[in-house]
């Protein structure tokens, strides 16, 4: 089942990133990987930017979660980590298919350039990545990130937003 996640599993979602981020540890640059890589006062700064966060329960549980957010007129698709014992079973494409039928306007994701899996998992989903140009420009008009982290990281986009550039 896929819901709204509640204020009451802040612990939860937080135990959730930081478990699913453990794929990029030696994979992404070492000055940007952080123990734990997110921090509790990062996560609580994200929600209180309006990033809503939505869960795919299984029995009872979280097995993953994915945040939402509308930033001018783009959708971005945030933080979406599965838990590590239940990767590979199709939790991340049920969210990412809810949160798409969820969004208002062009959507965009930003990951790491060197997270290969999580490029092809957004390509697998109709998405593409976008140029170098547009993706500092994006970077830095969407996100609230560290030059460093804009620097190493690629942005995808679905057919909406491809659709307005031409």
């Amino acid at each position: 089942m896929i819901r709204r996640c509640e204020d009451r599993e802040f612990e939860m979602i937080w135990a959730i990133i930081n478990d699913g981020a453990q794929a990029y540890k030696g994979v992404i640059p070492a000055d940007r990987w952080t123990e734990p890589y997110m921090s509790r006062e990062k996560l609580q700064r994200e929600i209180d930017e309006d990033v809503v966060f939505w869960g795919y329960e299984d029995n009872g549980t979280l097995a993953g979660v994915m945040g939402i957010q509308q930033v001018e007129n783009v959708t971005l698709i945030r933080h979406a980590y599965v838990r590590t014992s239940s990767q590979k079973r199709g939790v991340g494409a049920q969210l990412l298919s809810h949160l798409l039928k969820l969004a208002s306007g062009p959507v965009l994701i930003g990951t790491w350039a060197d997270a290969a899996w999580a490029i092809h998992f957004y390509q697998k989903h109709g998405f593409q990545i976008v140029g170098a140009e547009a993706k500092n420009v994006l970077l830095k008009k969407y996100w609230n990130i560290p030059e460093r982290q804009v620097e190493t990281s690629v942005v995808l986009a679905d057919a909406a937003w491809r659709g307005t550039q031409s």
